[in-house]
């Protein structure tokens, strides 16, 4: 990171994802942080990339979402949390990847102003662990339903260890419910 960069970049335990920290100034007042700035992100993360579709989703405790990844039209994610917080997850599903068949997560809330860069090329899903979460995600491609695909979220190869409390079940759409195993799930 340049010492210039007004964000904090690292890297996670799946490659090529990265956890992005703007800066936030406050005072008596409250804080002001900007929440994306090309130059800045480009700088911080030596990425170049096009933002083409911005999504805004509101949901209550417990709602898992994903996991979710477009075949066709494969898109990178900035995704942020602007309200609660959420556990969010990525899946690696690139056959030639280091970290294929991994999985990590990052808490993202309002409170720590964290974001994750995801590259095309991983499935995508989050827990949300406050009462409600507004989630905030930029995308490098269209959205393209004919092409979407749903990994399970309780796959047990990928094995993902989601916080949820004993005795509790997500609550979760009927195509998030029906997602696939991972020998049944499309890879790139």
């Amino acid at each position: 990171m340049s010492s210039t960069s007004k964000l904090l970049v690292t890297p996670t335990a799946i490659h090529d994802v990265l956890t992005i920290e703007p800066k936030v100034f406050g005072d008596e007042r409250g804080w002001f942080t900007e929440s994306f700035n090309a130059e800045d992100f480009s700088l911080a993360t030596g990425l170049d990339v096009q933002f083409v579709q911005d999504n805004h989703s509101f949901s209550r405790q417990w709602t898992l979402r994903g996991l979710h990844y477009q075949l066709e039209q494969a898109q990178g994610k900035l995704v942020r949390v602007v309200a609660g917080s959420v556990f969010d997850v990525v899946v690696d599903i690139r056959k030639d990847s280091s970290t294929y068949g991994k999985w990590a997560g990052v808490e993202l809330s309002a409170q720590n102003h964290k974001q994750l860069w995801i590259p095309a090329g991983l499935a995508h899903g989050f827990l949300v662990l406050s009462e409600t979460a507004e989630f905030l995600y930029k995308t490098t491609d269209y959205y393209h339903p004919q092409s979407e695909a749903c990994l399970a979220w309780n796959d047990s190869t990928a094995a993902i260890e989601w916080p949820l409390p004993a005795g509790v079940t997500p609550n979760m759409n009927a195509k998030d419910s029906a997602g696939l195993s991972w020998d049944a799930a499309p890879k790139f």
